[in-house]
C-alpha cells in the first residue's frame, strides 16, 4: 500500500549529503532535511515504513536517476519536553546553566518559551560532548581536537524548528552558535492569543552533546526599541502633556523636570497615569468586539515603555536646561562687566555704539514691532509651514521659545544678583548702625518683596515656556524625516505641503504663542457651552491620555490632534477675550505668595 505524504512534510533547507569517498569510510552525516507527522491513524495496519523520494525531472536528454530512498527515524512528540518560564528566562540574563544531554536521548526536544522570542531573542550554543568512541584507540590519538572533528563526522548537524503564532515556521539549519528569534510583534493592543513561542530541537540520538541557554541582552535591547518604538514615541508626548498639566495645576509653577518627577511617584499619580489609558483600551476592545490582548505581558511592556518615555523626556530636560542656564549664566556676566567697563573707561567706541543702538530702536518700525514682540515669529512661521515645509515653521516656533526662556531667565539672574549685593551691602554695615536704623534701599531700587515677587515671575515664565519648548521640540522632531526627504527633491518637481500637515503646524504655532499664557492662569471659562470652568489642566490631562492611547495603538502621529486641538482652544479664547473684554482663563493670577 502506498499512502501521499507530500502535504505532511516540512522542507528543512539543508545542502546536499556529502559523498562518500572511499568506500566503507566515515563521513560526515547528512542534516535532517524534513520533518513528516503522521497520526496513529494514518499508521495503522503498517508493519514497516520505507520513503521514497522521487527524482526531480530533467530536461538535458539524459536518463531521469534512480529513485532514491529516504532514510527516516521514529520520535515520540512526549518526550524531550523543556519549559522555560518567565522568571527562569529573565534569570538567564545573569547566570545560566549548562544542559548536558547523554547519549541515547531522544532524537527531537520541545522547547516552550513562556515569553516570546520576537520580545526575548535566546542566544543558543551547542557543542558536542561525545559520539560513542570514548574506547577507542582513535581517541587517544587524536586529542579533543581530533575528538571534536570525529564526532562531527559522526552526528548530523542539529536543526531547530521555531513555531510561533503570529509569524509562523522558522528554521534554524546547523545549529551551533544561534540567536533564535521571531519575527513577531507580542504583547500590543492588536496582539491576539498566546505568545508562547516553541522550538522543536532535533539532535542525533548517538552523540552526547552540551547545551546553554541565556536571553541575549543586547539582541532584545535592539528589538525592543525596534518593536516598541512608535508606542514610546506617543507615550514621551504623553508625560510632557502630564507635566503640563502639573504646571497648570500647582502654584508656584514648577519646573517641567519636577513635574515629571512629581509625577511618577508611586502609587500615585503614577498607577493612574498607567493604568487607566490601559483600562480605556480594554474597553475600546469589548465595544468593536476584538479580541483581548494577554493582560500581563501587554501591561508589563506598556509600563516599561512608559518608563523609557519618562527617561528619555527626563534626559531631554536636562540637556536643554544645561545649555539654557549656562548661556544665562554667561550673558549675565558678560552684560556686567560691559556696564562695569562702561562706567570706569568710558570708551569712546561703546558709547558711540550705545547711541547708535538708541537711534535704532527710536525707529517707528522697531517700535511697533517691539510693541508685538509675537507679530514676525508667528507671522514667520505660519508663512514657512504653509508654503514651504511644515518642519520649519515649528523650527522657528522653538527659536521664538528659546529666546523668550532665556530672556526670562537672564531676567532672574540678573535680578537674584543684585537682591544678594544688596544683601551683602545691608551686611557690611556696623553693628551700631544696625541697631540704630534698619537699612533703606536707594530711591528707585526694588524693595526686597518686589525682587522676590519679580524673581518668582520671571522663574515661572521660564519653566512655562520651556515646557511648551520640549512639548514641541518633540513635534518637531516627528517631522524631521519628512524634511530630510523634502531637502533630498529640492530642484525636483515641487508641490506646496500636504493641507493637513501645515494645519496641524499652525495649530501648534496658536498652541505655543497662545498657551504660554494660559498656563499662568489655570480656569479656563465655557460660559456658552457648560456654563462651568473648565480648567486648564484637565484639558492637559485629556490630550495626555489621547497620546497614551495613540501610542499603544502605534499611531504617534496622532499625538499631534491633540497639541492642534489645545491650540485651538487657546486661540478661541483669545478670540473671545478680545469680543467680550473677559479674562481669557479665569482668574488673574496673584505673583505674591499667601
Amino acid at each position: 500500500m502506498v499512502l501521499e505524504v507530500t502535504s505532511k512534510i516540512v522542507q528543512i533547507p539543508a545542502g546536499p549529503a556529502p559523498r562518500q569517498v572511499e568506500p566503507g569510510s566515515q563521513t560526515e552525516q547528512a542534516p535532517p532535511s524534513a520533518v513528516l507527522h503522521l497520526a496513529p491513524e494514518e499508521m495503522h495496519g503498517f508493519k514497516f515504513l520505507t520513503i521514497s523520494v522521487a527524482p526531480r525531472p530533467t530536461i538535458s536528454g539524459r536518463p531521469p536517476p534512480a529513485t532514491s530512498m529516504a532514510v527516516g527515524q521514529f520520535f515520540n512528540p512526549d518526550e524531550g519536553k523543556l519549559e522555560y518560564s518567565p522568571a527562569s528566562m529573565l534569570l538567564s540574563i545573569h547566570s545560566y546553566k549548562d544542559i548536558f544531554l547523554k547519549e541515547d536521548h531522544p532524537l527531537a526536544f520541545n522547547l516552550s518559551f513562556a515569553i516570546s522570542l520576537g520580545l526575548l531573542p535566546v542566544s543558543f550554543s551547542l557543542k558536542t560532548a561525545g559520539c560513542g568512541i570514548k574506547d577507542s584507540a582513535l581517541l587517544d590519538e587524536a586529542g579533543d581536537t581530533g575528538n571534536t572533528k570525529l564526532c562531527k563526522l559522526r552526528c548530523f548537524p542539529p536543526v531547530a524548528l521555531a513555531w510561533d503564532p503570529t509569524s509562523g515556521l522558522h528554521v534554524f539549519p546547523n545549529l551551533y552558535s544561534e540567536t533564535l528569534l521571531v519575527d513577531s510583534s507580542p504583547a500590543l493592543w492588536t496582539s491576539t492569543g498566546t505568545e508562547k513561542t516553541t522550538v522543536l530541537l532535533l539532535l542525533d540520538p548517538h552523540c552526547a552533546y552540551k547545551a546553554s541557554i541565556d536571553v541575549s541582552v543586547t539582541t532584545a535591547a535592539s528589538r525592543f526599541s525596534l518593536l516598541y518604538f512608535s508606542q514610546i514615541v506617543g507615550f514621551c508626548v504623553a508625560v510632557v502633556f502630564f507635566a503640563l498639566m502639573r504646571q497648570a495645576h500647582a502654584r508656584p509653577i514648577p519646573s517641567i523636570l519636577k513635574a515629571v518627577e512629581y509625577n511618577l511617584r508611586i502609587p500615585f499619580p503614577f498607577l493612574p497615569f498607567v493604568l487607566v489609558p490601559i483600562l480605556f483600551s480594554m474597553f475600546f476592545s469589548f465595544l468593536s468586539s476584538q479580541p483581548f490582548p494577554p493582560f500581563s505581558s501587554f501591561t508589563i511592556v506598556s509600563i516599561i515603555c512608559y518608563l523609557l518615555a519618562n527617561g528619555i523626556v527626563i534626559l531631554l530636560i536636562l540637556v536643554s536646561q544645561l545649555v539654557f542656564y549656562v548661556a544665562a549664566y554667561l550673558h549675565v556676566s558678560i552684560k556686567s562687566r560691559w556696564q562695569l567697563w562702561e562706567g570706569n573707561f568710558g570708551l569712546l567706541f561703546l558709547q558711540w555704539f550705545m547711541n547708535l543702538s538708541s537711534r535704532f530702536l527710536s525707529l517707528k518700525v522697531v517700535r511697533v514691532l517691539r510693541a508685538n514682540p509675537l507679530f514676525v515669529p508667528i507671522s514667520a512661521a505660519i508663512i514657512l509651514s504653509t508654503f514651504v515645509h511644515p518642519a520649519l515653521g515649528l523650527f522657528i516656533l522653538l527659536l521664538s521659545h528659546a529666546l523668550r526662556c532665556h530672556s526670562s531667565l537672564c531676567n532672574s539672574l540678573t535680578a537674584s544678583f543684585r537682591s544678594n549685593a544688596l544683601k551683602k551691602e545691608s551686611d557690611y554695615k556696623t553693628e551700631d548702625d544696625y541697631s540704630s536704623q534698619q537699612f533703606k534701599p536707594k530711591p528707585g531700587s526694588p524693595s526686597k518683596e518686589n525682587s522676590s515677587s519679580y524673581i518668582q515671575t520671571q522663574e515661572d515664565i521660564f519653566h512655562t515656556r520651556h515646557g511648551l519648548l520640549v512639548l514641541h521640540l518633540l513635534a518637531t522632531l516627528m517631522f524631521v524625516p519628512s524634511l530630510m526627504s523634502w531637502l533630498q527633491r529640492i530642484g525636483m518637481h515641487q508641490s506646496f505641503p500636504r493641507f493637513l500637515d501645515s494645519f496641524l503646524c499652525i495649530c501648534l504655532i496658536l498652541h505655543g504663542i497662545y498657551s504660554s499664557e494660559s498656563l499662568l492662569n489655570s480656569e479656563l471659562p465655557f460660559p456658552h457651552i457648560t456654563g462651568k470652568e473648565v480648567r486648564l489642566n484637565s484639558i492637559y490631562l485629556i490630550a495626555g491620555f489621547y497620546s497614551y492611547l495613540s501610542g499603544m495603538a502605534l499611531e504617534p502621529y496622532k499625538v499631534l490632534y491633540a497639541m492642534g486641538a489645545v491650540g485651538i482652544i487657546s486661540f478661541a479664547l483669545s478670540v473671545l477675550q478680545a469680543f467680550t473684554g473677559a479674562t481669557r482663563f479665569g482668574r488673574r493670577r496673584h505673583w505674591h505668595r499667601h
